[in-house]
């Protein structure tokens, strides 16, 4: 039997939209819990399609409470970095993170990827990798090497680790990360987030690293149409239990598609009166994350809906 999560894009048979009524009614004559902790936090991935405008022009939007750029793509070998933002103009990326800092909105950037380029072999190349990214992103300053986004200085990573070994160091680099959580003053910590798979328990190199116990949030994907067991209209519900139960005082946002062309798609109101109640019974339900900014953009407001309902 399917879960009242079902997807329902725009110019489904007339069955299906019945069937939505008959969902929402349902659940409008039962309690509103979709209201019940509600935290309003929206986080975004930018930086995957040139189209999709100006990281200022995402933060402007105020669908957004962070934005996170993808991603890091290569590292683990040398010396040998890779930054892939889709051929977005570097030049002027560094005066937007201020901006959007300047209204509140908090600026991270994500390792990993869906590439093979990455790997974190040894404790060296996890200090390494550590080097790289508070030299060159953060709050330090190392002769030589080179900066990006200039004198900005961004606000958290973000792991998004879709491969890896057993042997991954990626707990190393995050307790690296965690001694150096003061981004450029009292009261400015650095973010330190997962975005992960839905299925529990997750890959052992994942698993090493929120371990640690120090990850500040990690978002739950369920719109990944290889995890059939673990999707929009599969087990995605007792993952959740599994997962906000195993990290207590992780906060855990559930990572939802604005691609209104993708069957894993959920229409706002099943969002509504489907997603939101389940996951804010949770005392450590953190908020919703969105892939990604240039779906969310080509929507009809999309965004907008979640964020009143995170």
């Amino acid at each position: 039997m399917h879960r009242p999560t079902m997807a329902l894009a725009r110019g489904r048979p007339a069955c299906l939209l019945a069937l939505l009524s008959v969902v929402a009614a349902s659940f409008l004559a039962a309690p509103a819990a979709a209201a019940g902790n509600k935290t309003g936090q929206v986080t975004v991935f930018w930086g995957r399609n040139k189209a999709e405008g100006s990281l200022r022009e995402a933060c402007d939007s105020g669908r957004y409470t962070m934005v996170t750029m993808s991603f890091l793509d290569v590292f683990g070998h040398g010396s040998n970095y890779h930054l892939d933002l889709s051929g977005h103009d570097l030049s002027t990326i560094g005066a937007d993170i201020k901006h959007c800092q300047f209204i509140g909105v908090p600026v991270s950037l994500s390792i990993g990827g869906y590439g093979t380029g990455y790997s974190l072999p040894s404790n060296r190349s996890a200090l390494d990798l550590f080097d790289h990214l508070w030299n060159s992103y953060f709050g330090g300053s190392k002769p030589g090497v080179h900066r990006p986004f200039g004198d900005a200085w961004l606000d958290g990573v973000d792991l998004f680790l879709e491969h890896g070994t057993p042997a991954d160091r990626y707990d190393v680099l995050a307790l690296e990360l965690a001694k150096h959580n003061i981004r450029g003053g009292p009261g400015k910590p650095l973010h330190l987030t997962a975005t992960v798979r839905c299925a529990y328990p997750p890959a052992a190199h994942v698993g090493r690293a929120l371990a640690t116990g120090i990850f500040e949030r990690v978002h739950v994907r369920i719109y990944e149409g290889d995890d059939k067991a673990c999707n929009v209209y599969g087990a995605w519900q007792d993952a959740w239990d599994k997962w906000t139960a195993a990290y207590p005082a992780t906060k855990f946002y559930i990572g939802l598609t604005a691609d209104q062309n993708s069957y894993q798609w959920i229409h706002p109101k099943n969002v509504y009166y489907g997603i939101a109640p389940v996951v804010q019974k949770k005392d450590n339900y953190g908020g919703i994350m969105l892939w990604d900014r240039y779906f969310d953009k080509h929507s009809d407001d999309y965004g907008s809906f979640i964020k009143n309902y995170a």
